[in-house]
């Protein structure tokens, strides 16, 4: 089995293919074979040792997979030859930049028969934070105004749609460049924050949607109604902006994405009607996992890097 390693803090030109043992699965664990893998800007992060979410390099990344059940034990859920997708075990370390992962049956969900498994691959951790955010912490319910930061991105192009499905009316930031692209998401209006002051141009919102961070969860204070909601993918756990939101009399709640298959069913569902298709930018074989990665820490992406197996 080829699975991606890092020999030290650095730069992607480290990463290198080497051999190892394929796993086997354990009781209600299924063994998938790879077809593609999703990538994320988190793993950019963990690679560097900006975030030891999962100790220090070297490890193997990744979390985003799609693929074909090989072999399982002791579980109901899934039989060989199922196509599968989903984001075992996050936030330990799944081990996803392989050929073959073993997974938690539970972690896992049928693949849409309408999406490719590099689409596929695509969709959970982007999928899931977005659904987690909208769905289960703001209750986004038909008529609400949601807005989205960072639209154009893979959570935001997600996010929008699936405020769309829920009924509401969804405003999205975004640079100039991916105006067209995140509207044909379904955003009701785009403001591009590299002319506009979001602040200046969109009030009475009930619920921000935050995937940028820096000060941009702190300045949505300013539009969001009496009561609103922020919910942040990405300062969850600052405690100074928490109580000025509480201090505001506003909600706050940040997203730790979980392995959800009631959520993954819901993404999936809205796939089959035609509601949600996520947008991969580029794809790369895994022997390019390096090259992905530059592009992945350029940043500026419109959807998601998927690489193929």
């Amino acid at each position: 089995m080829r699975v991606i390693t890092q020999q030290m803090l650095g730069g992607p030109e480290v990463l290198t293919v080497e051999d190892a043992p394929e796993p086997r699965p354990l009781p209600t664990e299924v063994l998938v074979r790879v077809k593609a893998i999703g990538l994320n800007p988190l793993e950019a992060r963990l690679r560097a040792g900006e975030f030891p979410l999962i100790g220090r390099p070297p490890f193997i990344l990744g979390w985003d997979i799609s693929g074909v059940v090989e072999e399982g034990s002791l579980t109901y859920r899934f039989r060989p030859g199922d196509e599968v997708f989903g984001m075992p075990l996050f936030p330990r370390a799944a081990n996803a930049y392989a050929e073959v992962v073993s997974a938690p049956a539970l972690h896992l969900a049928p693949k849409p028969a309408s999406l490719s498994h590099v689409e596929a691959a695509a969709l959970p951790v982007v999928g899931l934070t977005a659904w987690q955010g909208l769905v289960d912490l703001a209750g986004v319910t038909e008529g609400d105004r949601v807005l989205v930061h960072g639209g154009g991105g893979g959570v935001g192009h997600v996010a929008i749609q699936i405020a769309k499905a829920l009924g509401a009316q969804v405003i999205a930031t975004a640079g100039g460049s991916k105006r067209e692209f995140v509207e044909g998401c379904g955003a009701d209006e785009v403001i591009d924050y590299t002319a506009v002051d979001f602040t200046e141009a969109v009030r009475d919102v009930d619920v921000v949607l935050d995937t940028i961070g820096g000060d941009t969860a702190e300045r949505s204070l300013a539009v969001l109604r009496p009561g609103g909601h922020l919910v942040t993918a990405v300062a969850e756990d600052d405690p100074a902006l928490i109580a000025t939101y509480e201090a505001a009399g506003l909600r706050f709640s940040g997203i730790a994405v979980d392995p959800d298959p009631v959520a993954l069913r819901g993404l999936a569902a809205l796939v089959e009607q035609g509601r949600l298709r996520v947008h991969v930018q580029e794809t790369f074989p895994f022997e390019r996992i390096a090259d992905a990665h530059r592009l992945l820490d350029a940043g500026h992406l419109r959807g998601k890097l998927v690489l193929t197996v």
